[in-house]
């Protein structure tokens, strides 16, 4: 039966796009269901949902911040759906399902990202971040939770370009020490050792 399908073409642009963001995605996931089989179902109902419904991406918006909004709405549908689970269901096989958005397509406020994706991090990250030296916080979550450029992160501050690759650097680094611990427990620090550079 063919799918008749009104909506644009998607981009390959845009596909590379939303892949860029799966390791993210799973990361996410996976704090949210404990479990690494239900974080990758989630993850690919999240990328699904996202490609499918790519129309309602809006130009602007961040892209990490949309997919995250999909990834938490499709888990809450998802855990909702398995704690009311019916006893009795009667289908004939005729009717039409309801097309479901992940209603990513509200404009997400640029100020509120950060604190929407705080949200999902664990206990031990945001107590992390939050213990950073203001300017270094700043910059971070700019530049890692907001998706923003060092030239707008700049402009934010009032600082210049110098400044902000200093304090994204020793943001950065400070943050990985305070996690160490919290990465082996977890198995995320894939990277080789840093001692030789």
């Amino acid at each position: 039966m063919a799918e008749t399908n009104d909506r644009p073409k998607r981009s390959e642009e845009f596909e590379k796009l939303v892949l860029e963001h799966s390791d993210i995605l799973y990361a996410v996931a996976l704090r949210l269901t404990r479990n690494r089989a239900d974080a990758e179902d989630l993850t690919q109902n999240t990328l699904f949902k996202a490609l499918r419904f790519h129309d309602k991406f809006k130009e602007g918006t961040y892209i990490k911040a949309w997919l995250l909004t999909i990834l938490r709405n499709t888990f809450i549908n998802e855990y909702r759906r398995k704690t009311r689970r019916p006893t009795f269901v009667e289908l004939s096989g005729t009717e039409a399902a309801p097309e479901t958005s992940p209603e990513p397509s509200v404009p997400i406020e640029s100020q509120g990202i950060a604190a929407n994706l705080l949200e999902l991090l664990d206990d031990e990250v945001r107590a992390a971040i939050d213990n950073l030296p203001e300017d270094f916080r700043q910059a971070v979550i700019m530049a890692d939770l907001e998706d923003k450029s060092y030239k707008e992160i700049a402009e934010a501050m009032g600082c210049p370009l110098g400044t902000v690759m200093s304090r994204l650097y020793r943001g950065r680094k400070l943050l990985r020490d305070q996690l160490e611990d919290y990465a082996k427990a977890r198995r995320l620090s894939g990277r080789p050792s840093e001692e030789g550079e």
